[in-house]
């Protein structure tokens, strides 16, 4: 079975920064520390209102990983610019809302076809791979089959958030079958949004799953037992799920 890429999301070393300003914690320094641990790649959203990553990051990031920087962004005009300066290996374009405290949901990309289009070509046109964050809703994925998206994210916070066995299940069926079907239409299958030590497993099992991107969790994780430390516990479980041990 194929290598199960980890991807960091350091954004909230960045909103732990923010909240007294300065320059630590430093988010580079905890992407570099990341990749020490075991990560694949390093994932950072610039929003509107730079509630987090600031555009100095992003430049930071660019200019000194060596390995891939994923760069969230909303479909707006502005951030299109920045991923075109600083070419990141792979931009996720993700729904975005001022209001709100993280991404609440997948990105309408059946409904939202015409206006998404020009912003998966122009990155495509740039070497730039093109993820879309997106529920695990099969229209969605035919819709971005016809984008020309190299990649899904599914959204899998329901599933993490499932407060029962069986409300988790189904959510977890919804998964498998999104996966199927991503893998039907050759698009490549990544996953994200609120997964744990505790929901992780069955997720990194599913066979042609290729990406998770976890950001909060290990952020928080590593007040107490340091941010190398809780990559590589997830690491493991991970690669255990992945080995057929782990669910």
């Amino acid at each position: 079975m194929s290598h199960l890429r980890l991807g960091v999301n350091i954004d909230h070393v960045a909103t732990i920064r923010n909240a007294r300003g300065g320059r630590h914690p430093d988010p580079l320094r905890a992407a570099k520390i990341a990749e020490a641990a075991g990560a694949d790649g390093i994932t950072a959203h610039l929003r509107e209102d730079r509630r987090h990553i600031a555009d100095a990051d992003i430049k930071l990031l660019a200019e000194n990983l060596s390995i891939p920087l994923n760069f969230e962004m909303a479909a707006t005009d502005e951030m299109l610019g920045i991923a075109l300066t600083h070419k990141p290996h792979a931009s996720c374009l993700v729904p975005e809302k001022r209001e709100e405290k993280t991404t609440e949901g997948g990105l309408d990309v059946a409904g939202g076809h015409n206006t998404l289009k020009h912003f998966v070509s122009s990155l495509r046109q740039s070497e730039i791979r093109v993820s879309l964050f997106i529920e695990p809703d099969p229209k969605q994925l035919e819709a971005a089959k016809k984008l020309n998206a190299d990649i899904v994210e599914l959204h899998v916070g329901p599933y993490c958030d499932a407060e029962s066995g069986d409300i988790r299940q189904k959510q977890l069926d919804k998964i498998l079958t999104a996966a199927k079907v991503a893998e039907e239409l050759e698009l490549e299958c990544h996953a994200g949004h609120g997964l744990t030590y505790d929901t992780v497993a069955p997720i990194a099992a599913i066979p042609n799953m290729m990406e998770l991107n976890i950001g909060h969790f290990l952020i928080g994780e590593a007040i107490f037992v340091g941010l190398d430390t809780a990559i590589r516990n997830m690491r493991k479980l991970m690669d255990e799920a992945r080995a057929g041990n782990g669910v």
